[in-house]
């Protein structure tokens, strides 16, 4: 098993990810991941992006799951939060652009820490 932190941005860092927008974000990954054989390990957002820790198979297809995870997400968000809309333009949800990060010499348990610490405000962040 291979571990993978991605990030993914909202278009235009547009700032519309909320806690209950996460969580069903959240949800829609966990439901597609399996018919890849990805598994979920950590998740966190801040209001303009999200960090994903999952672990997949060397022979998984991590892209082609990238992007049935944009497509439905995209899709099923613009429809169960319509107002989301507004902030969007030209009805696109996620950037194009991703990073995808092997975990490398880093042990799981750091970049989950760094995950869980991600959207959490501190005095030098500014936004």
């Amino acid at each position: 098993m291979l571990h993978y932190h991605l990030i993914m941005c909202v278009k235009y860092r547009n700032k519309v990810i909320d806690d209950k927008i996460s969580v069903r974000l959240k949800e829609i990954f966990e439901k597609i991941a399996p018919t890849y054989n990805i598994t979920l390990e950590e998740w966190n957002h801040d209001i303009d992006h999200v960090h994903i820790l999952f672990r997949g198979q060397p022979n998984t297809e991590i892209s082609k799951f990238i992007n049935a995870y944009k497509s439905a997400s995209s899709r099923l968000i613009k429809k169960e939060f319509p107002q989301i809309r507004k902030s969007l333009w030209k009805e696109m949800f996620w950037s194009q652009s991703f990073c995808l990060l092997t975990t490398g010499g880093a042990t799981v348990d750091i970049i989950k820490q760094y995950i869980q610490s991600q959207g959490k405000k501190d005095d030098k962040q500014s936004h």
